[in-house]
């Protein structure tokens, strides 16, 4: 009724047997998920920018940028120009979330300049944050 299979399988269930494509270790793995994590927050640092200008999120940015090419192998992030559109407060939301992405990827990866850097960055926008919600 069925027509056996010919072919060998794309999958490799047995152990101990070679594939024909490369895996990634568990660090490589995790430098990769670190590097998105601070790429996107470096994005999201870029817009709040360009809505509030300062010599902090300048500073930010930089060292953001520095550690996403330290985890690439030396390739920089592509950077967008900040748009002077929108509201700051939804921005150091979503920064403060992938701040704590980072630092939790960061911990586990137990890379100590980019955990620190990702703790800094949460601390800024809890700040900036409760900064908000106290002139409400």
């Amino acid at each position: 009724m069925y027509e056996p299979i010919r072919t060998k399988s794309v999958h490799s269930t047995m152990a101990g047997t070679a594939s024909d494509f490369p895996h990634r270790s568990r660090e490589e793995e995790l430098d990769i998920q670190l590097a998105g994590h601070l790429a996107a927050l470096l994005a999201v640092t870029d817009e709040l920018r360009g809505l509030t200008p300062s010599v902090e999120l300048d500073t930010a940015a930089e060292r953001l940028a520095e550690q996403v090419a330290r985890l690439r192998g030396g390739r920089g992030p592509l950077r967008a120009e900040p748009s002077a559109d929108g509201e700051p407060l939804p921005l150091h939301r979503r920064a403060h979330a992938l701040a704590g992405r980072a630092l939790v990827v960061a911990a586990s990866r137990a890379d100590t300049s980019a955990a620190i850097l990702a703790a800094e960055r949460m601390d800024a926008h809890s700040s900036a944050l409760a900064l908000s919600a106290s002139a409400h």
